[in-house]
């Protein structure tokens, strides 16, 4: 140590003094793995270098093998972990490769935007078709009270569910809804309550083309498509086509559907004819017997009347010229005329069956849908249609003419009438529907059986047969009576000729209820008769 300084050789006062080299060999200790249950829930991994049973902790000889040990092993681990790593090179996971792909094009990533955009609209497209809305179809019906059953109102609902509103209206008479419908156009506006702004209302044959004349119905449209028209027998197609002028023709339109039919009648009481010993009525000449004076209503329509006139004389409802059609011409008409008049005790067409069913009078004439309901209320008494034929009279369904009207104070109905219309003159002419009329509970006939003979109904045993004695069958005119009946077709300007020339040929009697019929005849035939 010559030569060195003496502080070199002396340990630094910092640094602790420098350990002793090992002179034995180093324990080879085992690395255990101990598990010590502390707690049930709680475990802890301890390491032990303690040595195994049956060796002793004091060092062997050979104090550097452990070390030699230890750089072998830690040499393969380096190998190993170095031939993992080729192994992820040469064949990466599918996590990888994923990883190592270049990302998706724009297009790409917007076209998967647009198609999770159009999955969440179609989501709540689907969401919002399946809430239920308050959505309903309106439809208003104004008819004459007790024209149809009342249950058709019920079935009709029923058949069309929950979306419909129906709103039946009723008007006592046909005389009432058309005076309605004529105010409506005569001041020029119509009320959302008023008749006008109803999709359908009842009007009946003889009236229509005065209606059609006035401008207050339209024609239907598509009406020869519609299922309820081809239903319909050739005699009631001709009869509804009308031009605009409302005469019949087959170029026209169709203006009206027909729900129910009729015909006139004569009633008469069996009790006075049988104590009177009199002959039953059978025909419209009966109304001219001398024991009958004065024993006899009568409506008062100038149609009916001088119609019944007409049919005595052998000729039609439908004259056109009387001087040439007529048996004695006009004066024949005339004649018989007058002598009606006599036998007339009372033309009213409100009180006529007032006057009958208190016994005033022994003979009535009158409409089928008036007559049988009184009749079946009272005893002893007989209805007939005449044997030579009688005139045929039809309850319609017509669209008022509301789109003429310029107003917001009937909403969408200026537009047209309600679509549910075609399903409403469908429902109307089922053949379900004629089995109210089959069975007499409501007076009239169903327009399916205008040619066709109606079918038999099955009655009930211990339902009791009608008391009245009629030759009707289930509301229909014998076949060989049914083919001399007819409607009453508009006057020509021939036949108003003839009409006035009639009026002004009667002696008319200062008021009473002749002159007032009188003077009636001659106002309408001023109109070229409504009827």
């Amino acid at each position: 140590m010559e030569g060195k300084p003496l502080h070199l050789l002396l340990p630094h006062p910092r640094l602790p003094p420098p350990a002793p080299l090992p002179t034995h060999r180093f324990p080879e200790p085992r690395l255990r793995l101990s598990l010590h249950h502390r707690n049930p829930k709680a475990r802890q991994l301890a390491f032990s270098s303690r040595p195994p049973n049956g060796q002793s902790a004091t060092p062997a000889r050979g104090g550097w093998e452990w070390a030699r040990g230890a750089s072998a092993m830690a040499a393969l681990a380096l190998a190993l972990h170095l031939a993992a790593c080729s192994l992820l090179i040469l064949f990466p996971a599918p996590a990888a490769r994923a990883c190592a792909q270049p990302p998706p094009p724009p297009a790409a990533v917007e076209a998967n935007e647009q198609e999770q955009g159009d999955e969440e609209w179609e989501a709540a497209l689907q969401q919002w078709k399946s809430k239920a809305y308050a959505l309903s179809v309106p439809l208003r019906v104004v008819a004459l009270r007790g024209s149809f059953p009342p249950a058709w109102i019920k079935d009709f609902v029923e058949a069309q569910g929950k979306r419909l509103k129906f709103s039946p209206e009723f008007r006592p008479s046909i005389d009432a809804l058309f005076s309605e419908l004529s105010k409506c156009v005569d001041k020029g506006q119509v009320q959302p309550k008023s008749a006008m702004a109803a999709d359908v209302v009842s009007i009946g044959d003889s009236w229509l083309g005065y209606a059609i004349r006035k401008g207050l119905v339209e024609p239907i449209s598509n009406a020869e498509e519609q299922d309820w028209y081809r239903s319909l027998s050739d005699r009631w197609k001709v009869h509804l086509c009308r031009n605009q002028n409302g005469e019949a023709d087959s170029n026209g339109s169709v203006w009206g559907v027909p729900y129910r039919w009729g015909t006139v009648v004569i009633a008469y009481k069996k009790s006075k004819f049988k104590q009177h010993n009199l002959k039953p009525i059978q025909d419209w000449e009966d109304l001219w017997r001398p024991e009958l004076a004065g024993k006899i209503s009568m409506i008062d329509s100038p149609r009916e009347v001088i119609g019944a006139v007409l049919k005595q004389l052998g000729s039609s409802y439908n004259t056109i010229d009387m001087e040439t059609e007529v048996d004695g011409g006009r004066e024949a008409v005339l004649s018989s005329f007058t002598q009606l008049q006599k036998q007339v005790q009372l033309f009213d067409s409100m009180n006529y069956l007032k006057s009958f069913g208190v016994g005033d009078v022994w003979v009535t004439v009158g409409w089928s849908s008036d007559v049988i309901p009184a009749a079946k209320r009272m005893s002893n008494v007989a209805v007939v249609v005449p044997k030579s034929g009688s005139s045929l009279w039809a309850d319609l369904w017509a669209i008022p003419c509301a789109t003429r009207f310029q107003t917001d104070k009937i909403g969408g109905r200026t537009r047209g009438p309600s679509p549910l219309i075609h399903q409403w003159f469908d429902f109307c002419l089922q053949s379900a529907r004629s089995l109210p009329f089959r069975q007499e509970i409501t007076a009239g006939a169903s327009p399916l059986f205008l040619e066709n003979p109606a079918p038999e109904v099955l009655q009930d045993r211990n339902k009791k047969k009608p008391k009245l004695e009629s030759n009707l069958v289930r509301g229909v005119p014998p076949p060989e009576i049914l083919e001399k009946c007819e409607f009453l077709e508009p006057l020509s300007d021939k036949a108003v000729g003839d009409y006035q020339w009639l009026m002004s040929r009667v002696q008319r009697p200062r008021g009473g209820l002749l002159g007032n019929v009188l003077q009636r005849i001659s106002t309408v035939l001023d109109l070229k008769s409504r009827f």
